[in-house]
């Protein structure tokens, strides 16, 4: 079955695929699909019900009572876990519930709702699965630009910095993660990283050999699904 995805996402069939092929050339994100089983809503509903970003406490979860329907579902979730962390990885499981964006200092977002991508100062890199709610979403750079190469933004910019545009400058936009962030073309066509599907996905570091994937959160609004998600 083809996937909707771009040339930069190469699609594998195991976690084994997953972990150990290298990324070259143009694809920068690996996609292993899968169909997940399991009420992920019915497990929401028995977690922490504040609004915001909550970690999901693992042993709490296995200790939940549920319906079979729930109970394949925290099988998946705690079976994820070991995958990620058998491979040295720190995994983390998250709900969001009506998250409202804060309000940033500066002339532009840096959150994780805005195109962005990661970085790490040593080699790695970020694997993400969506298991309810609205999925992350990623963009190939060629529909994208740096917001830090906008002139507009750029001058805001170096208005905030209060410097010159050199060295100093640069640092600063690095320092303050604007140089992670990207504007989106009016004619670009994002991508939907899927529900259940488990991916890894490239980030700057000192020995990367292909672009970071562009990607971020989508907003999780009061009234909206929670969302369920693991992150490393």
């Amino acid at each position: 079955m083809e996937a909707p995805f771009p040339s930069q996402v190469q699609l594998v069939s195991s976690f084994e695929e997953l972990i150990s092929i290298p990324f070259c050339g143009e694809i920068n994100a690996l996609c292993w699909p899968r169909q997940i089983q399991g009420n992920y809503a019915e497990v929401l509903n028995l977690l922490p019900d504040h609004l915001g970003i909550g970690h999901v406490d693992l042993d709490a979860l296995d200790k939940l009572h549920v319906s079979a329907e729930g109970r394949l579902a925290i099988d998946q979730l705690l079976a994820d876990q070991r995958l990620l962390s058998d491979h040295g990885l720190l995994p983390s499981l998250d709900f969001v519930r009506g998250h409202i964006r804060e309000e940033e200092p500066g002339p532009m977002r840096t959150d994780v709702y805005s195109w962005h991508v990661d970085s790490a100062t040593v080699e790695a890199d970020t694997y993400l699965c969506t298991y309810h709610g609205a999925c992350s979403e990623g963009l190939p750079h060629n529909q994208a630009t740096a917001r830090t190469n906008l002139p507009e933004t750029r001058a805001s910019l170096l208005e905030f910095y209060g410097g010159a545009d050199d060295d100093g400058f640069a640092d600063f936009l690095s320092d303050h993660c604007f140089d992670l962030h990207y504007a989106a073309h009016l004619t670009a066509q994002p991508f939907l990283f899927g529900i259940g599907n488990l991916w890894r996905i490239a980030l700057v570091h000192p020995n990367s050999t292909v672009l970071p994937c562009i990607h971020r959160a989508p907003e999780t609004l009061p009234g909206d699904l929670p969302r369920l998600l693991l992150i490393s």
